[in-house]
């Protein structure tokens, strides 16, 4: 054999060191433990934290408003069953006659006057509570506030004008606690569109 055909020695090989190539890196990666690679961490860092925050002050407005409507709207059944004695103290004034009233005793005078009392005292205490009486007379029907129960023929007044008032309505917060019942003119003109139909007609203040 010829020192022709001798073959070169593979010297990595005979170290026994095997060849590692370096991986690939994309030219917008950025290198392990560079400075690009920090600032993007940071960055996203920064974009988890103002996520985070954001979420929170959500979660924190909701949860005050749940507080809110809890504390507002937790006496609805409660409410609802006390308007029961507001209409039987108002159908008692409604019982006594003009005359009667203005001839009236000291005996029936004193107590038409804590009858009438009561009443003022039961609807403020219901105010302290959100909860606020209307009476829509003379208004346009809001079907929204109040239930249709009759309609009166009446040419004087603007078709679908409350004439009649059968029973207050009563609102709590935002809310309908109880829709007044109420008679509604028929003929007349047209009534002109109520100029905010998210405020109950007549609201009492």
């Amino acid at each position: 054999m010829t020192d022709r055909d001798r073959q070169p020695e593979d010297t990595s090989a005979a170290a026994g060191e095997p060849v590692v190539s370096k991986p690939y890196i994309m030219p917008d990666d950025p290198e392990p433990g560079s400075v690009e690679l920090l600032q993007k961490e940071v960055a996203e860092a920064r974009d988890r934290m103002l996520r985070t925050l954001a979420e929170m002050e959500n979660l924190r407005k909701r949860t005050a408003k749940e507080v809110a409507d809890s504390k507002l709207y937790g006496v609805t059944g409660f409410a609802r069953d006390v308007l029961d004695i507001a209409d039987n103290l108002q159908r008692a004034l409604d019982a006594v006659p003009a005359e009667a009233r203005a001839t009236a005793d000291a005996g029936l005078a004193s107590l038409i006057e804590g009858v009438e009392l009561t009443e003022r005292s039961l609807l403020s205490a219901l105010e302290k509570h959100g909860v606020k009486k209307f009476d829509p007379l003379g208004q346009k029907f809001d079907p929204n506030f109040q239930q249709a129960m009759f309609e009166v023929p009446d040419a004087s007044v603007p078709a679908g004008t409350v004439v009649q008032v059968m029973q207050a309505g009563y609102t709590i917060g935002e809310r309908v606690l109880r829709p007044a019942l109420v008679g509604v003119a028929k003929g007349g003109a047209k009534a002109a569109p109520a100029a905010n139909s998210n405020e109950p007609n007549g609201a009492a203040n």
